[in-house]
Formats: C-alpha cells, structure tokens, sequence
C-alpha cells in the first residue's frame, strides 16, 4: 500500500463491482488512491467481505460502501 495515499479502495480479484467502482472514480477525477485486494487476508477478508468494494478516507477513518457515484465521492471528499 502506498503509505503517502489518502485514500485506500479495498476490493477484490475478478470482482465486477469493483471494476465499476473504478470507472466510477475515474468520471469523477477522483484524487490518487491506492488499491488493496483483500483476497487471502483473513483480517481484511472478515472486515470487509462481501462489502467490497469500500473507499476508506485513511486521515479520518471515513468508509464509503459500494455503490457510489460521482455525487458521493464529492461529498465523501469535501470538509
């Protein structure tokens, strides 16, 4: 994981809901990220499971839940 990145976006291998969840983030010219899968991590595996794909905010803790779109990845990044 790219420690200086704000933002984490847990998924999966071959998930299509997190392939949608990228486009999503690209529309929205969304700030950079960085990708962790959580395939053979029992600890991520139990926290996140079947709500991949999930934005965490790494400063604050903030989670945002699939599904997304462009207006609440705004409002996920605003003050």
């Amino acid at each position: 994981m790219d420690r200086d990145s704000e933002f984490v976006l847990y998924q999966r291998d071959d998930c299509h809901l997190c392939d949608l969840a990228l486009d999503v983030l690209a529309q929205a010219r969304f700030p950079e990220f960085c990708s962790v899968f959580i395939d053979g991590d029992a600890a991520l595996e139990a926290r996140y499971g079947e709500r991949v794909p999930v934005l965490r905010d790494a400063a604050s803790g903030a989670e945002l839940d699939w599904p997304f779109g462009v207006a609440q990845l705004r409002g996920f990044t605003s003050p």
